[in-house]
């Protein structure tokens, strides 16, 4: 497996327009990381906050996933009790009422020091609830009548494979309009892709389109190969995997993990020959479990550093 040294090299002498040395790649990639944000996919993981502490820094933005929204209440509120930054899914489409999440944001706000959401449509073809998409949740203004100060929208590297990109580029522009009429900040966090040139391609459109607006971009953390392709199959993220897949599994075994440490550097290589870039942090998907990812992010910010 090729260490990060090895790709911070190959950055420095590879084709591109590179205009940094490897000194500021591994500054960049320090301050990504830094920068970042991790999920706690799993309710297991729980009993392993109290030990991210040690490897993340205090403040750090956890985003917390579930299929019930008060199911997810214990692990924000551990998480802010840790010191860190906790954020909570809202999937609209699985939200059964407007009283059952205003009364979910009341104590996230109020016990767990919630300041932000991360709102996504939620993957099922059809809405339990009043909510049919993340734009309908912003219309209602529960979010901004509840506290939350900062929502996180879902940005597509990829595309989405059942929403046209032009239905995606205007419900991104409208989410952010309603949300900046409530005073409410915003930003991006991408989905994950196995080609990262499709991801700096994503984030250099969006930097056209909407250079104030600060992007997280999404990077499996560690795990094994099989069960990486099944959540990629669950993510939509099916462009750059059927790419992988077509040129057989032992392709996505070498290519695909255990770590992202490819995707960082390209990204890192983006971001230190601009003056000004959009790209804030990486976001971690804990697919492997939250305290691998979180060791995985305490090595790239400590070997950068010494």
């Amino acid at each position: 497996m090729p260490t990060l040294d090895t790709h911070v090299e190959l950055a420095k002498h590879g084709k591109g327009n590179l205009v940094a040395d490897g000194k500021h790649i591994e500054r960049v990639i320090a301050e990504l990381v830094r920068n970042g944000s991790i999920e706690l996919i799993f309710a297991r993981d729980e009993q392993k906050i109290a030990e991210a502490t040690q490897l993340l820094p205090f403040g750090m933005r956890v985003y917390v996933p579930g299929l019930d929204l008060m199911s997810t209440l214990g692990r924000v509120r551990a998480l802010q009790a840790a010191g860190f930054d906790p954020v909570p899914h809202i999937a609209a489409r699985r939200i059964a009422s407007h009283q059952a999440l205003r009364h979910f944001l009341d104590r996230a706000v109020q016990e767990c020091g919630v300041r932000r959401v991360l709102l996504i449509g939620g993957d099922i073809p059809k809405a339990v609830g009043p909510y049919s998409d993340s734009a309908s949740v912003l219309r209602d203004g529960v979010l901004a009548e509840a506290g939350v100060r900062e929502v996180g929208l879902a940005g597509y590297p990829e595309g989405h494979p059942r929403i046209p990109s032009g239905v995606l580029d205007a419900a991104l522009d409208e989410k952010l309009a309603l949300a900046s009429s409530q005073g409410l900040g915003t930003y991006v966090v991408t989905q994950f892709s196995f080609a990262p040139a499709r991801i700096v391609d994503y984030c250099a459109r969006l930097a056209r389109a909407a250079p104030d607006l600060p992007v997280y971009v999404g990077m499996p953390g560690p795990t094994n190969p099989a069960r990486l392709v099944r959540y990629a199959k669950i993510c939509s993220v099916s462009t750059s995997l059927r790419a992988l897949i077509n040129i057989g599994f032992k392709a996505v075994r070498l290519l695909s993990h255990t770590e992202p440490n490819e995707q960082l550097v390209v990204l890192a290589r983006y971001c230190a020959a601009r003056t000004t870039c959009n790209v804030v942090g990486i976001h971690v998907y804990s697919f492997g479990g939250f305290l691998i990812s979180a060791h995985w992010m305490h090595r790239m910010d400590t070997e950068v550093s010494r």
